[in-house]
């Protein structure tokens, strides 16, 4: 029998469990997927937690690469044996063997392995939306970026880079400087030993930048806002150091008539057309050799655990897989 991880009421990492698991035939619509690569995102913590409330019980995870066991009614594109990945799952991918709808797959060309195609999908679509919807990064821009030495954030840079803007990143030490530097980074910030909002002062003469990406939350509101020029947009994507306080709009106001949205990639991706589309930018960028998918810490499927406790803790840097 297969066997996952069960989460039967939100809690800390301890209360993720290596259950056996039942894996019936595919729905209509689905097929079953043994998975090869599990990537471990934020998302699955505040999952997890009780952040972002999931029915219970309920396995983690939104992200895999694997090979598809056996196709379900009304399933067509996919056949058994195909390399397949998807990062809008929702749940259950911290599996052995899972069934997932077909709508939520993408086939993995040869050129991405299955560790790069297990990173690449949650979160380098992330990115798409980001940089290429909800604001459109430009040649010439100096944008900042926070947690720029994460697994979004070393995506971000390098995609951001490739578009010929100018990157200012904050990140916790100096090695998570280095590796920010070495993926598109052209002006790290150690928010630890520096003020970033004079730093972005500096950097940019007193101009300021266009747009703001803060997957920090609590921590980093609201000097995020001051980095920004008149009609900035801040764009806040993630909790990694608590949620946001309540928000006055008036604030929005009078630091310049910002903007600010709080986007999410399963309104982006939230059909198979537009998700394959967001899909295939991923593996563009990467094939070309502009992006690179740092898989920087790997975990066994049952340490799942220890996986969210120090993606929790900051310890990790670039993506995080877990291996069945």
């Amino acid at each position: 029998m297969p066997k996952a991880i069960v989460v039967e009421s939100p809690g800390s990492a301890s209360v993720m469990k290596w259950r056996d698991v039942e894996v019936g035939r595919p729905d209509k619509g689905q097929v079953t997927v043994r998975t090869k690569t599990i990537g471990v995102n934020f998302i699955d913590i505040y999952q997890r937690s009780g952040l972002y409330p999931m029915p219970m019980p309920f396995t983690p995870g939104g992200e895999m690469c694997g090979e598809i066991e056996a196709v379900g009614t009304g399933v067509t594109g996919f056949k058994i044996g195909d390399r397949v990945a998807t990062g809008t799952a929702g749940a259950g991918c911290y599996a052995e063997v899972l069934n997932v709808d077909a709508g939520k797959l993408v086939k993995i060309p040869k050129e991405i392995d299955d560790q790069t195609a297990a990173a690449m999908m949650l979160q380098g679509m992330t990115v798409q939306f980001l940089i290429r919807q909800v604001y459109k990064v430009s040649k010439g821009e100096t944008i900042l970026v926070h947690a720029a030495a994460g697994g979004v954030g070393t995506i971000l840079c390098q995609w951001a880079s490739h578009l010929g803007a100018t990157v200012i990143g904050t990140v916790g030490s100096p090695g998570k400087a280095r590796l920010a530097k070495a993926h598109g980074c052209d002006y790290p910030i150690i928010y630890s030993r520096e003020n970033f909002v004079d730093r972005v002062r500096k950097i940019t003469k007193g101009e300021m930048v266009p747009v703001v990406y803060d997957s920090i939350g609590k921590a980093t509101w609201p000097a995020s806002l001051d980095c920004l020029q008149k009609l900035g947009m801040f764009v806040t994507f993630g909790n990694a150091s608590g949620p946001l306080p309540p928000i006055e709009a008036l604030m929005l106001s009078q630091k310049g008539s910002l903007k600010m949205t709080r986007p999410t990639l399963f309104h982006f991706a939230d059909t198979p057309e537009r998700m394959r589309k967001m899909a295939g930018d991923v593996m563009k960028v990467i094939k070309s050799g502009a992006v690179k998918i740092e898989v920087n810490h790997k975990y066994s499927l049952r340490e799942a655990a220890r996986a969210h406790r120090d993606l929790a803790a900051r310890k990790t840097t670039g993506s995080i897989i877990l291996e069945p």
